[in-house]
Formats: structure tokens, sequence, C-alpha cells
């Protein structure tokens, strides 16, 4: 890891949120010259997990490419490969020295930085220009300490899936630095291991906030629930159900989130902070990516590269979410092409979903009904009086497509991975099955060429 901390800078976004142009975030980024002095201050502490949340918005992670990642090998949409996006991961020609693989992984590991830096700070002892009552300073510091340990789980989580073993064949997991130490040189922990400390980030992320939750009107900012909403999706991942079911329910009764009507299904994909709306990533028109962000990836007035297959359209009878196509692209869920609406993280649909799931692998049929009736009251308008789980993975698709899921379901559930060529005509030869070696992306060469490193490289590429 030396490769990626090595800077003697620590770069992070200041974010600030102005009354005039309401969720409109106009960030100013700055350089932090002490690399890692102790934080004195909670406006200090503020700045480095605003930083954070920017960090993750970074084009090679949640502003394009992490999410193009969980489409493009699905049975719901394929790469066109349209000006030159997705070609190296849309033919599995990627390798060590690929740009895609070298900054995905980088940029993940630069929120994981922050983190750090913030996980790093004393519970109490703080400044704050606002108050000098201590019990409040650190019940804020800790709260904000809570959201660190939530974003470094789902940062390991993400690594794991990216470049972990687990549908490869191997053990290998990813590395876990869990202090910022430019100088450390570290090697990868297992999948075991990664996926414990993965648990343990989340149970402390829980401890810390405790409930008190100073952000609760805004989506933008993690809280208890949400955090709850990431370790759904990490238990499906890992056949939890037990845990999935807990925390699916928690949510879900607590009446804080609701599906979206029927008749604001589309406009709700151009607006923010909605009813359904768990966590979203702020970004407004001074933090747009423009023709990098996804939005423009999955257009059809934009780059028009990931475009959903013909059998995920037949799906929509009667169904509202058809408004959300155009012509095959995602126009209707990611219309603003030029990236300035927030990253929609976590719907309150896809916890209802993930819900239903979990209570159909030994739960109860009747909350599954429930939960997944929900759904559809504000899609057809019709009930069904039983579900199965085939209906739910269709589901998934009808409601996520689009959103970066399908290609980690299909491997969690151990389906053959179908291959599209770029016209999306299916090459049956080129599917792939667990395990796979090409089911990992190969580990940046740019760390695995440090002198003295100890990160092992992925077997099954060339360089």
């Amino acid at each position: 890891m030396k490769k990626i901390f090595s800077t003697s800078i620590l770069a992070i976004s200041l974010i600030f949120l102005t009354n005039s142009c309401s969720d409109d975030f106009v960030e100013t980024t700055f350089y932090q010259e002490k690399q890692a002095s102790k934080i004195s201050s909670l406006e200090e502490l503020t700045s480095f997990i605003n930083g954070t949340y920017a960090r993750m918005r970074s084009v090679n992670y949640y502003g394009r490419n992490f999410i193009a990642y969980g489409e493009v090998h699905t049975d719901e949409a394929y790469t066109t490969q349209a000006s030159g996006r997705n070609v190296a991961w849309g033919t599995y020609s990627f390798t060590s020295l690929d740009g895609d693989v070298t900054t995905t992984w980088r940029d993940i590991y630069q929120v994981v930085a922050n983190a750090n830096v913030i996980i790093a700070t004393a519970d109490s002892g703080l400044t704050y220009g606002e108050s000098t009552d201590a019990e409040e300073i650190k019940e804020r510091t800790r709260y904000i300490k809570g959201q660190a340990y939530a974003i470094r789980a789902q940062a390991f989580f993400d690594l794991l899936r990216l470049y972990g073993q687990k549908y490869s064949g191997g053990t290998l997991g990813v590395v876990l630095p869990l202090t910022y130490n430019p100088s450390a040189k570290m090697g990868r922990a297992s999948i075991a291991e990664t996926e414990a400390q993965i648990e343990s980030d989340f149970a402390s992320a829980i401890t810390y906030m405790n409930d008190n939750d100073f952000n609760n009107s805004s989506a933008n900012y993690l809280n208890p629930m949400s955090v709850k909403a990431l370790m759904t999706r990490y238990y499906l991942y890992k056949g939890d159900y037990a845990k999935v079911r807990s925390y699916a329910a928690d949510i879900i009764d607590s009446g804080q989130y609701s599906v979206i009507a029927k008749g604001d299904l589309v406009k709700s994909f151009s607006t923010n902070n909605n009813a359904n709306s768990i966590f979203e990533l702020a970004v407004g028109t001074s933090s747009a990516l423009s023709f990098d962000s996804y939005p423009n990836l999955v257009n059809s007035s934009g780059y028009a590269n990931i475009r959903v297959l013909p059998s995920t359209v037949s799906l929509y009878v009667n169904d509202e979410r058809s408004k959300l196509l155009t012509s095959r692209y995602l126009n209707g869920k990611y219309p603003d092409v030029t990236g300035a609406g927030n990253i929609k993280l976590i719907r309150f649909e896809e916890i209802l979903l993930n819900g239903a799931e979990a209570e159909l692998n030994g739960g109860s049929p009747a909350t599954a009904l429930d939960y997944y009736n929900k759904i559809l009251l504000q899609r057809t308008s019709v009930p069904v009086a039983a579900v199965t789980l085939a209906n739910v993975k269709t589901e998934r698709i009808k409601e996520l497509v689009g959103e970066g899921f399908r290609y980690w379901d299909l491997l969690r559930w151990g389906n053959v991975i179908p291959y599209y060529n770029n016209a999306g005509t299916a090459d049956p030869s080129l599917n792939k099955t667990i395990p796979d070696k090409k089911l990992t992306f190969p580990i940046p060469q740019s760390e695995t060429n440090v002198a003295g490193t100890l990160i092992v490289s992925n077997p099954g590429y060339d360089n």
C-alpha cells in the first residue's frame, strides 16, 4: 500500500452546504499540510468527513466506474463500448496496467485513508466554536467517527468484491490498512479476515452513532438506518439471511421511508432526497463530473455506453418503470447527463427486495409477500397472492436495473455470468461460471512492482 499512501500531503475536499443553492454543494479543494497529525477541532473533523463523502463520488468509484462494473456482464444490460468506455472490462481484457483497474483501487483506498484519519481521532477533547459542552462535543465526535467506520466498511466491501478471490477460486481478500501510515507495507488479508473487518467496522459504526442522529433530515449523511441498509447489502452477499431480515425489518418498520408513488416515480430520479432515499451522495453543479459521470455513460444523449437488453424491456408489462427507458437506454433513471444530481446509493425499494429475499430464505413467506407487494402496488397496481425467490430475482431486475447490482447478484447466487458483445448479441462460449480467474480484477502493477511489496497478484493475468 506504500504506493497509494506515499504522499506527504493529504489532499481532502472541504464541502459547504450553502443556503442559497439548497442541496447544491460547493466544493473547495485544499491541502492539509499536516500529514497525519491529530485533529484538534470538531470543525476540522467535519471537514474530513465531508471530504470523505466527496472522494466517494469520484469517477473511478461511485461517480461512474464502480456502478458500471455491476451492469456490464449481466442478464439485464451490456456495454456498447461506445466512446471507448468499458472495453477492457466488457471483453475481459483487463491487465494489471489498465487505467480503470489502477484508478479504482487508488480512489477507494483514498476513501479508506480519509476514514482512517477520522477514526484515529480521540472521542473527546476537541474544541468546537459553537459549544463548550464537553458531552455534546463528544457525541458529535462519535457520530462523525461512526460515519467513518461505516464508510470504511463499505469501501473494504467494494474492494473485496472487485479484487478479492471469492469467485475466482482463491482465498485472498484485500489489504486492510486501519491507520493512516504512508510508510507501511502490508500484504493482503484472507477473504475471511476481510469479511471480519467489514463486520467489525459496521458494528463500530452503529455503536458510535448510538442513535444520536444529528443529520436525520438529510440523506446525504450516513445515519443508523442507512448504515443498517448497507449492512443488509453486505449480509445478503454473504448469505447471512437472519441478519438481513433483522436489519431490513428495523428500517421498514421505522416508518421513515416509503416506496415512491407511481405518479412520482419518473420525477423522483431527477430530484434529490425523496421519500424513498436512504443514502445519496450530494453532488451539485460545481462538483458534477459532466461527460465523466455515470448518467452520461448510460443516457442515449450521452455516450450511450450501457444499454438494457430486450429481454429486460419485455418484463415491463403495464409497469410504470417502462417510462424510465428510452430506446433501451436509462434516460429516465439517469436524466441529467451533466451528473449534477445526487448519486442515489440506497433506495428504500432495494431494502424491501433485500428483506423479501431473506424472508424467503428461512424467514416468513407472509412477510416476504408484504414487502414484495409494497413495490408492486406502486409499479403495476396489481398485488399478488404469493411470491417466490424467482419472482424476487426478476423484480430486482425491474426495480434496480442500471444501479450496479446485477453482476454481484448473479455471483452471489452462483449463476452463470453471461457474455454479450457490443451489439448485445449473446455469445455463450464466453460465459463464465464460478470459479473463474477473470471474475476478479487484477491487482494494479503499480502496487505489486514496489520494492519490498507484500501484495500478491491475482492469477490469470499476463501483466
